[in-house]
């Protein structure tokens, strides 16, 4: 009886352990699929959304950008952190919001600067 019961066991943790093994390589496939869906080195980018804790979707969303343009982010950046000043009945968490979302599409463009000028440099032998 106790055969059949650690046999039982055995065989069950094998199965859990495969279906974990298929699930994780899934999962990375997923990950890598989207990374290249961005079209560009998404560590960098990656790296900067967990750092701000935004996604590059999320703050083009809060500050309206539909182009990263340097003058369209700080132009909406200015005036959504006037709108949202604590002095005249605005809210210090959406204005909190404002300045992470400027952050990271900073970071973003300054990102994209390094790739430009990586790109621009003859290859080095």
């Amino acid at each position: 009886m106790a055969k059949y019961l650690a046999q039982i066991i055995v065989m069950g943790a094998q199965v859990v352990g495969r279906a974990f093994a298929r699930a994780l390589q899934q999962e990375f496939a997923a990950s890598r699929a989207a990374a290249d869906a961005r079209g560009r080195a998404g560590h960098q980018s990656a790296a900067a959304s967990n750092l701000s804790g935004l996604s590059l979707q999320e703050a083009q969303q809060i500050l309206n950008i539909s182009k990263l343009s340097a003058e369209e982010i700080q132009k909406n950046y200015e005036h959504l952190f006037k709108v949202n000043d604590k002095s005249v009945g605005g809210s210090f968490y959406l204005q909190s919001k404002v300045v992470r979302a400027k952050e990271r599409l900073e970071e973003e463009l300054r990102i994209q600067a390094q790739e430009d000028r990586e790109r621009e440099q003859p290859p080095k032998t």
